[in-house]
């Protein structure tokens, strides 16, 4: 169940409207009487939160998935997919197509534009391209001629189809700073810190141990149920990972028993 909290506790970008795209709005779910399905540890972890999505709007009493992972294709070419379409049980008719996105992003201060500053972890992707494709590529798909009949098939008429984006992130800080400026993102979406190697080294850290994670952890809230080593161990697991260009995140136990979640740049 942690991966569902972790879910479930991570914050939307930005609510209502924003860069002409409308967020989708999380119906309250209980988890009460909710069983969580095994999700397969291979999957990469976009695919392992579809499929939380997924069970998550299964168990709501608001909305029915008529169809998801629908792929648009021209001559055996796939040219996008739609993750989600949805009917809404609370107003009648409406159908919704949502693009899920969740992503993790460090704030970068020393690009000038506030929204052009999310970046990820290992710096291959930005939180403004993602936005724009989704947009400008992603959600325009329904009217190109193979969007109208792959949907046709579904019994969707995509004139009345309401679009959204579900774009979730957990963002990063950079250490031991304020965070600057994000408008018109949310700033409550920060959950942690970035910090580079140098850092990492000083004698502050010595003092603190560690837990490196596994990709598939990086929903979860730090907890105590995993092996936490001293530095100098977490600093050669660090290495390695920054030896393969790879930004790890790690959880940080503090010495007054705080649990804090960081990612050590390689650049």
């Amino acid at each position: 169940m942690k991966h569902i909290k972790g879910f479930l506790a991570t914050l939307p970008l930005w609510t209502k409207s924003q860069f002409g795209l409308t967020q989708f709005e999380m119906p309250t779910i209980d988890l009460s009487n909710f069983v969580s399905q095994p999700i397969a540890a291979r999957l990469r972890l976009g695919h392992q939160i579809e499929h939380i999505f997924k069970q998550l709007l299964d168990h709501s009493e608001r909305y029915t998935i008529l169809a998801h992972n629908i792929q648009i294709k021209k001559d055996k070419i796939t040219l996008g997919e739609l993750d989600f379409i949805v009917s809404d049980r609370f107003r009648e008719s409406i159908k919704i197509h949502i693009e899920l996105t969740y992503k993790f992003y460090l704030i970068d201060p020393t690009i000038e534009v506030p929204t052009h500053r999310l970046i990820g972890p290992n710096r291959k992707d930005m939180f403004y391209a993602k936005m724009e494709k989704t947009r400008d590529q992603q959600l325009p798909l329904i009217f190109t001629p193979e969007g109208r009949t792959t949907l046709s098939t579904l019994g969707i008429n995509p004139e009345t189809l309401e679009q959204q984006t579900y774009f979730l992130a957990q963002l990063f800080k950079p250490y031991a700073q304020q965070s600057p400026s994000i408008e018109p993102l949310n700033k409550d979406c920060i959950v942690g810190y970035w910090i580079r190697l140098d850092d990492f080294n000083k004698s502050h850290f010595k003092e603190l141990s560690f837990y490196i994670t596994l990709k598939s952890e990086w929903l979860h809230e730090p907890h105590l149920e995993r092996p936490f080593e001293k530095h100098e161990i977490a600093l050669d697991q660090i290495n390695e990972k920054h030896r393969d260009r790879r930004a790890p995140m790690i959880w940080v136990r503090k010495t007054d028993g705080i649990l804090e979640k960081c990612f050590v740049v390689w650049w």
